[in-house]
C-alpha cells in the first residue's frame, strides 16, 4: 500500500470518528423534521386549530375553526381533545418525572409561537384513545403564512424531549424511529442520563399545590416542597394554604400540620398572610383528605431549597365566592398522566379559602365529646354544611346550637371534609354575617 493511499484512509478514519463525535455530542446529524411534508391532499382528516389549553408535552386541547367539524364524542365539551401519536413525554400534570416539565414548556412555546396549527388523524377518522375521551393525531404547525408546516411530535421526538409509543404502523412510525434513535444516540434529555435542572431531586419533590392536589394519593408518605400563602390557623396546631393556579383559574390548598411541639421558627414562619415553602411528608391521617406534617426545617441552614422558608409577607385569603350548587355538584376534568380524571369542585378546592352567602340553619348538631358544631343548611333548595371550632362571643361567652338556629348568614371559611362530607369550616365568629 502507497504512502498516499495510508494517509487518504487515516483521513477517513478520522472524517468518521469526527461524525461519529458529532453524533455522541449532541450535534444533530439529520433534520428529519424538515424532511416530512404534510400532504394535504392525502385521504386523512385535517383541521386548523387553536389552542383551548395547553396540558403537557403530548396533550393539547384544541379549538376547531370550523366547530361543526369536531368529532361527536368532543361536541359535549365544545373543544378537541388531542393525544399527539408516537410519542410519550415525561409527567407533568400529577406525578412530575425527569425532563417532564421541559418537554411541557417546549410543546406549549412551540404552538404559542405559531402562525396556523393542523391537526391530522392517521387514517380517515379521528381516532380515540384508550380513555375514550381524547383524539390521537399528528400535530403540525408553521410560523409564518409562507413557511412550511413541521410536525410537532416527530419534533418532540427529535429533541429527546419523549420515547416512542406505539409508533411502529402508524402514517409517519418509520421517521419516527429514525429520529428517535439518533436522539438516542446524541443522548439529548431523557437520553442523557444527565440530572435535569427543573426536577427535585433532594429530600423532598418540588411542585405546584395544583400538581399535588390533583395526585394526593400518589403521594402518601413522600416529602414534598410546596409554596402557598398562610390563610388560617385552626387553633389545633395546624394552617391551611393556598395559592392560584392562572391556567385554571383556580385557588388550590393543602392542610399543613405542625405539631403541639414544632422545630422553633416554624410558628411564625406560618402566620396569617405570609407566603411560605413548605417542606413536609404527605400523610394519611384523614384519608378523605391527606395533611402535610413531619414538617422538614433547620434555622441554620435556612437557604436550603429542601427546607421550609418565608417567601414573603402581607398576603391576603382570596374566599372566592361560590354558589351552593357549584359548591356541592360542581364538576371539572383535568388530564392527569394519561388519563382524564373528573373531579367535584369540593375536592379539588379542599384547603382553600372559600365564602357564601343566604345559608338558612335548618338544624345543628353538637358533638358531645368536643363541642363543635355541624350547622345544617339550605341555600336554594341546595343543602350545605359548616362546621365550626367551639365558638365563643366578644363577651367569652359559649355559642351554642340556639345562636344558629332559624337564621340566615353569609360566611367566609375553609373548604374541609369531615367523615366524608364536604364542608365549609369556620373557626371565629367574625366570619359569620347574619341578616
Amino acid at each position: 500500500m502507497s504512502k498516499a493511499t495510508v494517509k487518504i484512509c487515516a483521513l477517513l478514519l478520522l472524517l468518521c470518528s469526527v461524525v461519529s463525535c458529532f453524533v455522541a455530542c449532541g450535534g444533530k446529524e439529520v433534520d428529519y423534521v424538515s424532511e416530512l411534508k404534510l400532504d394535504m391532499t392525502s385521504d386523512t382528516l385535517k383541521q386548523e386549530v387553536t389552542v383551548y389549553k395547553p396540558i403537557d408535552g403530548d396533550t393539547t386541547h384544541f379549538n376547531f375553526e370550523n366547530s361543526s367539524a369536531l368529532p361527536e364524542e368532543a361536541k359535549a365539551d365544545g373543544y378537541f381533545k388531542a393525544r399527539y401519536l408516537a410519542i410519550n413525554t415525561p409527567e407533568s400534570t400529577g406525578k412530575i418525572e425527569e425532563w417532564g416539565r421541559k418537554a411541557s414548556a417546549f410543546t406549549k412555546a412551540t404552538l404559542a409561537g405559531a402562525e396556523s396549527i393542523i391537526v391530522e388523524s392517521d387514517d380517515g377518522k379521528w381516532n380515540p384513545d384508550s380513555t375514550g375521551s381524547r383524539f390521537m393525531v399528528w400535530v403540525w404547525y408553521r410560523t409564518s403564512a409562507d413557511g412550511e408546516y413541521r410536525n410537532l411530535n416527530l419534533e418532540i421526538l427529535q429533541n429527546g424531549l419523549a420515547v416512542q409509543n406505539n409508533a411502529s404502523g402508524n402514517r409517519y412510525g418509520d421517521i419516527c424511529a429514525k429520529a428517535y434513535n439518533q436522539a438516542r444516540e446524541q443522548g439529548l434529555y431523557v437520553h442523557s442520563g444527565e440530572k435535569d435542572p427543573d426536577f427535585f431531586y433532594g429530600a423532598a419533590i418540588k411542585m405546584t399545590l395544583k400538581e399535588l392536589r390533583l395526585s394526593i394519593d400518589d403521594y402518601i408518605t413522600t416529602n414534598v416542597a410546596v409554596e402557598g400563602v398562610v390563610t388560617c390557623n385552626d387553633g389545633n396546631n395546624g394552617v391551611y394554604i393556598e395559592s392560584y393556579d392562572e391556567e385554571t383559574e383556580r385557588y388550590y390548598g393543602v392542610y399543613v400540620y405542625y405539631s403541639a411541639n414544632p422545630a422553633y421558627g416554624i410558628p411564625a414562619m406560618l402566620t396569617e398572610g405570609n407566603l411560605v415553602r413548605v417542606v413536609g411528608n404527605v400523610t394519611d391521617f384523614d384519608p378523605d383528605n391527606p395533611q402535610i406534617s413531619g414538617l422538614i426545617y433547620n434555622i441554620r441552614d435556612t437557604e436550603n431549597e429542601f427546607q421550609m422558608k418565608k417567601l414573603g409577607e402581607g398576603y391576603e385569603a382570596a374566599y372566592v365566592e361560590y354558589t351552593a350548587d357549584e359548591y356541592v355538584n360542581g364538576k371539572d376534568t383535568f388530564t392527569v398522566g394519561d388519563e382524564d380524571k373528573e373531579f367535584k369542585v369540593s375536592e379539588l378546592i379542599l384547603g382553600t379559602t372559600v365564602s357564601m352567602k343566604n345559608l338558612y340553619v335548618e338544624s345543628v348538631y353538637t358533638s358531645p365529646k368536643s363541642g363543635a358544631m355541624t350547622l345544617h343548611c339550605k341555600v336554594d333548595g341546595v343543602a350545605v354544611e359548616v362546621r365550626t371550632n367551639v365558638l365563643y362571643d366578644a363577651q367569652n361567652n359559649l355559642i351554642t346550637a340556639e345562636y344558629f338556629e332559624g337564621k340566615t348568614f353569609d360566611v367566609k371559611g375553609v373548604a374541609d371534609i369531615y367523615e366524608g362530607s364536604y364542608q365549609i369550616a369556620v373557626h371565629s365568629l367574625d366570619y359569620f354575617t347574619f341578616h
